[in-house]
C-alpha cells in the first residue's frame, strides 16, 4: 500500500511519520480523507478528534487538534496547530485536549485581568501627573 509523510507541528513539539496510509479529517465543508498521491490540498481544520492509519497497523492513531491549518502537497501532509495530542486511546487523548484547552482559557483570563489592571494603573498615574501640572 502506498504511504505518505505526516508532519504535525504545534507551539512546543513536532511529530513526523513517513508510513501513513490514510488521514481522516474535517473542516467547515465536512469530513474528508487523504491517501497517498492525493491532489494538492489546503484547509482550515476544526477543533476536534481526527485519526490516521500507518502501514502494517490495523488500529487507528487518534489525533486531537485545537484547530489548525492542513496542507498536502507532493505526498507530504503538514498540520500546524496550537496544540495536538496523538494516542491510540481515544478517551485519554480527549481528556488531554480538554485539560490543555481549560489551561489555555485560564491563562487568557489571567492575561485579560493583568491588562485591565495595567490600564487602571496607567490612568491613575496620568490623573496624578495632570493634577501636578500648574494651570495657567
Amino acid at each position: 500500500m502506498a504511504t505518505f509523510e505526516l508532519n504535525l507541528i504545534d507551539a512546543t513539539k513536532q511529530l513526523s511519520r513517513k508510513d501513513v496510509t490514510l488521514f481522516h479529517g474535517s473542516d467547515h465543508s465536512g469530513q474528508f480523507g487523504i491517501m497517498a498521491r492525493h491532489e494538492s490540498f489546503m484547509t482550515s481544520l476544526l477543533l476536534g478528534l481526527y485519526w490516521f492509519y500507518v502501514l502494517n497497523d490495523p488500529d487507528p492513531n487518534y489525533l486531537a487538534l485545537a484547530g489548525g491549518i492542513l496542507y498536502f502537497k507532493k505526498n507530504v501532509l503538514w498540520v500546524v496547530t496550537p496544540h495536538f495530542f496523538v494516542d491510540k486511546d481515544m478517551k485519554r487523548i480527549s481528556v488531554n485536549l480538554e485539560q490543555e484547552l481549560k489551561k489555555e482559557e485560564q491563562e487568557r483570563k489571567e492575561m485579560k485581568q493583568r491588562a485591565k489592571n495595567l490600564e487602571k494603573e496607567m490612568l491613575k498615574r496620568m490623573w496624578e501627573i495632570q493634577k501636578k501640572i500648574p494651570k495657567s
